[in-house]
């Protein structure tokens, strides 16, 4: 049984802010570095072998990821791809989610932050957060960088990225380890486990938990679960 394992970045200094993140590139918080440690000892337990591992343009990710991958003692040399970034909040990037709330609404807040098509103003291209993404951001194709995105927009890349490089691992048998960000994550989980465009807003994927999924001989998914049961989410699974 081939094993795809997926997690979310843990805690950032943003996200304990309560702020949009998107491409910004912060780091981890102080619990983050504990949940992302927490992760690594998780998925040792296993004791399977991790033979190739993915993760965004973001440090919270990347940390993440060699965090994990330090603990469980893999000097696996990782890939890092742009499609796997977190999904670009435009205008909405560095606000207070509360604040926002207020200011907008809730009814526009919910459809910004959960609709599936729906994505907020565009990031203003003078905008002093363009400083502020990664640098990894300057090898993206030209005319391929966002200034906003619906969840639609991010499955629309991370989508074709699984599907011409993660997939052709897993059907060689590899198992996978893929340190993203909660939309990504979301996007990917929607494709993989036939959500629907309504249901996949009742989907939450909690930081430093990893999900693991497990894919028999026909690629198709047997088993999935988080490894912290205390913190596990509800997972909607269409077969």
């Amino acid at each position: 049984m081939t094993k795809l394992i997926l997690t979310r970045h843990g805690q950032s200094v943003w996200n304990a802010e309560n702020r949009f993140t998107g491409w910004v590139d912060v780091d981890l918080s102080n619990k983050g570095v504990q949940e992302a440690e927490k992760s690594g000892q998780l998925i040792n337990e296993l004791k399977i072998k991790i033979e190739v591992s993915y993760t965004s343009y973001l440090k919270r990710a990347i940390k993440t990821l060699t965090t994990i991958l330090k603990i469980n003692n893999l000097e696996l040399k990782f890939n890092t791809a742009w499609q796997l970034n977190e999904r670009h909040y435009g205008s909405l990037t560095g606000l207070n989610k509360e604040e926002t709330k207020k200011k907008i609404g809730e009814e526009q807040f919910k459809k910004y932050r959960r609709s599936w098509d729906i994505a907020p103003p565009p990031m203003s291209a003078e905008s002093e957060y363009q400083t502020l993404f990664s640098p990894l951001n300057s090898s993206i194709p030209v005319g391929m960088t966002p200034f906003t995105e619906s969840l639609k927009d991010t499955y629309d890349r991370v989508v074709p990225f699984y599907e011409n490089e993660i997939k052709t691992n897993l059907s060689a048998k590899k198992n996978i380890l893929i340190s993203a960000h909660g939309n990504s994550l979301r996007a990917l989980c929607k494709y993989l486990l036939n959500i629907s465009d309504i249901e996949i807003n009742e989907l939450e994927i909690p930081t430093g938990n990893p999900l693991i999924i497990d894919f028999d001989d026909q690629m198709e998914i047997n088993k999935y679960y988080y490894l912290d049961k205390a913190r596990a989410k509800n997972i909607i699974f269409n077969r």
